[in-house]
């Protein structure tokens, strides 16, 4: 049966991206809509005159209740008193990617992981777009997935970054391929514990047939074991473990192996990206390539005009012979750990923020080797001078500005400035991103 709004009252909460997103297309399939932001939406009069009721404020408990349908922006926590009184009313609730979902034609890639997703997504829709495919790319990267639906088509492939978030509010959510990259401790700060961040992203698997496509880092232990309780086929990638069936690195090439036998796909003196777990992402994104059919000179031709995201493995400037690099995107103790060891020595890494959850007591080991000191920023710099700073010199900083000077003034010669924040960062900024733009224009200040 197909899924029709038309006529029903939606409420949308939550007038972020995917939200106001998922409201406009709800009004093109003629839903009356009700958008619940506790603070006006930019661009409130284009919303009111497409014919969205805007609702400014906490959510009402009753309002919700009498929906007939409820779609959550990823960034509104799915336990709040008015999507219970939703529930309990018997009103169905989803996620934006859900909603969307359901009226796309085409095959869905979805691409989910503790670090990683953005280089992949991008990546990876590249080389489908080298390839010659009808590609569109979004979800939690750039545009929401409900922009894609008006545009969509059966050739179409829709590649999208999916987090904890948005899948946690799936039900039918179907991808032709699902991706796992990695899976390590985050976001508990707003998921219970980490089994259930791990049953978040186990959803991205929970409707795969055997027709379908399961692409997993062998090298990741727990996300292999989530991948094994799927019924879709695997295909691993991995930098160490062996892989029978998939993508890994032979030589001097990226190779796909099958039945022990292995064919080049794109030499590593193709790739552009710093640090060991970006060239994992390009294997991802090479696995991707090959169940969707793509060539190894399309592949080729994405990676060699790929020289990575913005705040991710940024490099900066160069100044005095210190090198500065921003990876805002290191948004948990994993990733961090991950951007750290892309240097062999003398890093001074700015971290802190307002803490996710693990341990920072996980960097003691990377930070006594590679560190020469950290600076500690935001409400997470007392936890970070507990965990490490009887293994590495930790410096508290008021500010960015204030962070670059004294990291500038702590760095030596050859050394690197590294933003790895293992912290979100909505206690200083308004997101990743303004994070690290305001990381480069202290760098840059003259």
């Amino acid at each position: 049966m197909s899924f029709d709004v038309r006529n029903k009252h939606v409420v949308v909460a939550g007038g972020g991206r995917s939200g106001l997103a998922a409201a406009e297309l709800l009004v093109s399939r003629g839903a009356r809509v009700t958008l619940s932001d506790p603070a006006p939406p930019p661009d409130a009069s284009r919303l009111r005159a497409l014919g969205i009721t805007i609702d400014v404020g906490p959510h009402r408990p009753d309002m919700f209740a009498a929906a007939e349908l409820v779609v959550l922006s990823p960034g509104v926590p799915p336990d709040q008193p008015a999507i219970a009184a939703a529930r309990a009313a018997g009103v169905p609730v989803m996620g934006e990617v859900e909603l969307a979902s359901r009226w796309l034609s085409g095959r869905v890639i979805a691409i989910t992981g503790t670090k990683g997703k953005s280089t992949t997504t991008t990546l990876a829709a590249r080389m489908l777009q080298e390839a010659g495919l009808e590609v569109t790319a979004g979800g939690n990267l750039g545009t929401a997935l409900s922009t894609q639906v008006a545009g969509t088509s059966p050739r179409a492939f829709h590649v999208v970054e999916v987090s904890s978030f948005q899948l946690e509010g799936t039900d039918t959510f179907h991808p032709w391929i699902a991706v796992l990259l990695n899976l390590s401790p985050d976001h508990l700060d707003r998921h219970a514990s980490f089994e259930a961040y791990a049953g978040a992203k186990a959803r991205v698997f929970a409707n795969q047939t055997p027709e379908d496509w399961a692409v997993v880092n062998a090298d990741d232990t727990g996300a292999m074991d989530l991948a094994r309780r799927g019924r879709a086929r695997r295909f691993d990638f991995a930098l160490d473990a062996p892989v029978s069936d998939g993508v890994t690195v032979e030589g001097q090439d990226i190779v796909r192996r099958d039945r022990g036998a292995a064919a080049p796909l794109v030499p590593l003196a193709s790739v552009r990206l710093p640090g060991r777990h970006l060239l994992g992402d390009v294997l991802a994104a090479a696995a991707v390539g090959c169940v969707a059919g793509v060539p190894p000179a399309a592949m080729q031709r994405a990676v060699e005009g790929f020289s990575g995201l913005e705040h991710a493995l940024e490099r900066v400037a160069e100044i005095d012979g210190i090198t500065f690099v921003n990876d805002s995107k290191a948004t948990n103790i994993a990733s961090a750990r991950r951007a750290l060891e892309s240097f062999e020595r003398d890093v001074v890494a700015i971290m802190g923020g307002r803490f996710k959850g693990g341990r920072f007591e996980d960097l003691r080991d990377v930070a006594a080797a590679r560190a020469r000191a950290i600076v500690a920023i935001g409400e997470a710099a007392p936890l970070i001078e507990a965990a490490l700073a009887d293994v590495v010199p930790v410096e508290r900083a008021s500010s960015m500005e204030d962070a670059v000077r004294q990291a500038r003034a702590l760095a030596r010669p050859g050394g690197t400035v590294l933003l790895a924040p293992a912290c979100s960062s909505f206690d200083m900024f308004d997101d990743y991103a303004d994070r690290g733009r305001q990381f480069k224009t202290a760098v840059l200040k003259k």
